[in-house]
């Protein structure tokens, strides 16, 4: 997720919003969020006949962005990076002059790891840690406003995957096994204490975010959301003390090649069949909409969702260089101009061009009214798929 720290969002749906707390209530409501029924000015901006065009062509123009920047991923790695060799050669190559960016084989591994580092302090500091701090901070409806995947409900297993990324990564498959060649075994027979520690932190870090009752807009202040919280704190730490230097480098060979081919290469695959047929389901959607074709689409934002969930563990190479991490999850949204895009059906502002500079506020702008988040908000509302009115 590319996160995007704008906390002071339009109210444009109907949400759930938190009960009122007095400073000088000692009793336990005051450690969760409570869920009530609250109307606003966005209830007319539910799907309906006076803009069904704008937005069936808005959630078209998404979808398509969406496969196109899903497709290049996987290509990029798969078949060939900037008119060179696949990602995939160059990252299993590394070591090799001339062949990879990588100088020595230790440091594509290291990338590996570095990769979970950074998605482990992600889903602990900033998924979850911002929305706790902003309730601390009695911050409430930026606290709701900052949870990532609230229009689908979907926040607890979109981080649990998060850290389920960490583990493929260090199994080197993506069926929740351990290969011979994996980097956990490699680990494991130089320093078993580690990577014991390792995997046990990987495993109470997923399951203290599950733990989280639901939805996690509505229970930001829990003890189970700090619970989750340290859960990755500690992993972060652990991942942190690995030291690699003792394994040998054909070791790290097989791991980087394993990686990549059973852990990367699937799950972009996965991702951009997820979001061809994400696209199509669109297209079927706004050709005849129906209730059960937004029921249909809100299970297909979901498959597509969790290769991508799946892949944050490495968000390195071309996903980053190319700006495609934030094409496709950008966080928060920018919701005012959303609302005035299915309003004024003008959806050229979601493109751009050139070089990808993260410092760019066009780009920047583009970003924020596209990627899964802003198909999940024309999909979904209050953890369900939307309907169509009369």
């Amino acid at each position: 997720m590319k996160k995007r720290f704008i906390y002071a969002i339009a109210l444009v749906m109907s949400v759930a919003m938190p009960v009122s707390l007095s400073s000088c209530d000692d009793d336990d409501d005051k450690n969760s969020v409570r869920s009530t029924s609250a109307s606003t000015a966005a209830d007319s901006l539910d799907y309906a006949a006076d803009n069904a065009e704008n937005w069936g062509k808005y959630m078209q123009a998404v979808a398509t962005y969406l496969n196109a920047d899903a497709t290049e991923l996987y290509n990029d790695w798969n078949s060939s990076y900037d008119g060179g060799a696949s990602y995939a050669s160059n990252f299993k190559s590394a070591g090799q002059a001339g062949a990879s960016s990588f100088a020595a084989v230790e440091d594509a591994t290291q990338q590996i790891i570095d990769g979970c580092i950074d998605i482990a302090n992600e889903v602990g500091e900033a998924k979850i840690g911002d929305p706790v701090a902003l309730f601390a901070a009695g911050k409430t409806t930026d606290a709701l406003y900052a949870v990532e995947s609230w229009y689908s409900w979907h926040s607890r297993v979109d981080y649990s995957n998060n850290i389920k990324s960490i583990q493929n990564a260090f199994y080197g498959t993506t069926n929740g096994t351990k290969s011979e060649n994996s980097l956990i075994n490699a680990i494991a027979a130089v320093d078993a204490a580690t990577a014991a520690d390792v995997d046990a932190k990987i495993t109470a870090a997923i399951n203290a975010i599950l733990a989280i009752p639901q939805p996690f807009r509505n229970n930001i202040n829990s003890n189970e959301a700090i619970a989750a919280q340290d859960a990755c704190a500690a992993l972060k730490d652990a991942l942190e003390k690995i030291d690699i230097s003792a394994i040998p480098e054909a070791t790290l060979q097989q791991v980087n090649v394993n990686y990549v081919d059973n852990v990367v290469l699937p799950t972009y695959k996965k991702l951009a069949e997820a979001n061809a047929a994400l696209l199509a389901g669109v297209n079927a959607f706004v050709a005849a909409p129906s209730n059960s074709k937004f029921e249909a689409l809100a299970e297909l934002w979901l498959a597509a969702r969790e290769p991508w969930e799946m892949s944050e563990a490495f968000l390195f190479g071309p996903v980053a260089d190319k700006g495609l991490d934030p094409n496709m999850d950008s966080w928060p949204l920018s919701q005012s101009d959303i609302v005035a895009i299915i309003k004024n059906g003008d959806f050229s502002a979601l493109g751009w061009t050139g070089e990808y500079d993260e410092e760019n506020a066009s780009i920047e702008a583009a970003q924020a009214i596209r990627g899964f988040h802003t198909l999940e908000f024309l999909i979904f509302k209050d953890g369900k798929a939307r309907t169509v009115k009369d």
